[in-house]
């Protein structure tokens, strides 16, 4: 224990001692997660608004015209049997209309002259959440299509897919960035680990000559570089929020985005966690890199 309070001691005299060096790296560490989170932010969110979506998705079956009640009755008895089909809701002729009138009524003229009601009774289909990718409901549309009474099947295709497509690329571009600034982020705190390195080199001879081992020299440059990627990764986490908080104000709404009631939000306490770990993490990998070879040739 008393070794371990040794360790964190030199770490923290050593970032005191570096103070210019340190400032750089913690800001340099703390921008390179920031960048990262707004990807992180803008995905999660987009992939929140995605899933609120396909919540809301409905699949529209129309019934054809003049179909006795007993075809009716025998289509939504197939349509509840279908694995993928979560709720039905039966639509018939007259609320068509009805609601045809409520949600268009300076357009409700045109029916007039119409004599007979034109409005086909439908059904509309929740889907069953494990079946709500664009695969899964277009399968779906062409089951409920070949049902005997179905006439036509609705649905807004080309919207689910773009969605999908957004998101998905969105995903890859917050790999790829994410990699990329991950090296960044350790090539700047190994740099800063090997300026200490330097500025403590006669320091760090003298300790080898007495008989300290690789590790005891090595210990608390790894705990250093474990710090740095904590303070940037907390700092990130506080720029993170401050723009979060801006945005939600200029937006006005906040709880809601583009009129989605998943609204926008703020990393969960788990993701926030996971930053400061991945910041640990990168810092704890920097400096690793710095001292690899310390302890077997002079720095």
């Amino acid at each position: 224990m008393r070794r371990l309070i040794h360790f964190v001691r030199e770490a923290v005299a050593n970032i005191r001692l570096n103070r210019t060096t340190t400032i750089i790296a913690v800001a340099t560490t703390a921008f390179t997660l920031a960048c990262f989170g707004v990807f992180l932010l803008l995905y999660l969110n987009l992939r929140a608004v995605a899933t609120s979506l396909q919540g809301d998705f409905k699949v529209v079956v129309y019934v054809k015209d003049g179909l006795p009640p007993s075809g009716v009755s025998e289509l939504q008895g197939l349509l509840k049997a279908d694995p993928g089909v979560q709720a039905l809701v039966y639509v018939s002729k007259e609320q068509a209309l009805a609601d045809f009138r409520a949600q268009f009524p300076d357009e409700s003229h045109l029916l007039q002259g119409l004599g007979e009601n034109p409005l086909p009774a439908s059904f509309i289909v929740t889907l069953a959440p494990s079946h709500r990718s664009p695969d899964s409901v277009r399968r779906a549309a062409e089951r409920f299509k070949s049902e005997p009474g179905a006439d036509q099947v609705q649905y807004s295709r080309d919207w689910i897919d773009n969605l999908a497509t957004v998101v998905g690329y969105l995903e890859l571009a917050a790999v790829g960035i994410g990699t990329v600034l991950s090296a960044a982020s350790v090539t700047i705190i190994a740099s800063t680990i090997r300026l200490t390195l330097y500025a403590r080199r006669d320091e760090i001879e003298i300790m080898r000559l007495i008989g300290a081992t690789g590790g005891f020299i090595k210990i608390p440059y790894l705990i250093e570089g474990t710090m740095l990627g904590a303070m940037g990764s907390a700092v990130s986490l506080v720029m993170l929020k401050g723009g979060f908080e801006l945005f939600s104000a200029r937006l006005g709404m906040p709880g809601r985005f583009l009129g989605i009631d998943s609204g926008v939000h703020f990393f969960s306490g788990q993701v926030a966690v996971l930053i400061m770990g991945a910041g640990l993490l990168l810092g704890f990998i920097g400096s690793a890199v710095s001292v690899l070879d310390l302890g077997r040739a002079k720095p």
